[in-house]
């Protein structure tokens, strides 16, 4: 175990194995959140004081 901790924070490719790992948890928990907050919310109707990142104005 305490070569794996070594070889994960001391070596190149450990702690590129150790951000892309961080970078996929990440990932995952984002598209998990999403989908629970659409089922959730899924009626809403736009209303005035709604923004939208990728609107027109």
């Amino acid at each position: 175990m305490e070569d794996f901790f070594a070889w994960l924070f001391t070596d190149r490719t450990g702690v590129v194995c150790l951000v892309i790992g961080g970078m996929l948890i990440c990932l995952l928990l984002s598209f998990i959140l999403e989908r629970r907050t659409r089922t959730r919310f899924y009626n809403h109707e736009k209303s005035e004081d709604d923004w939208d990142l990728f609107g027109d104005e």
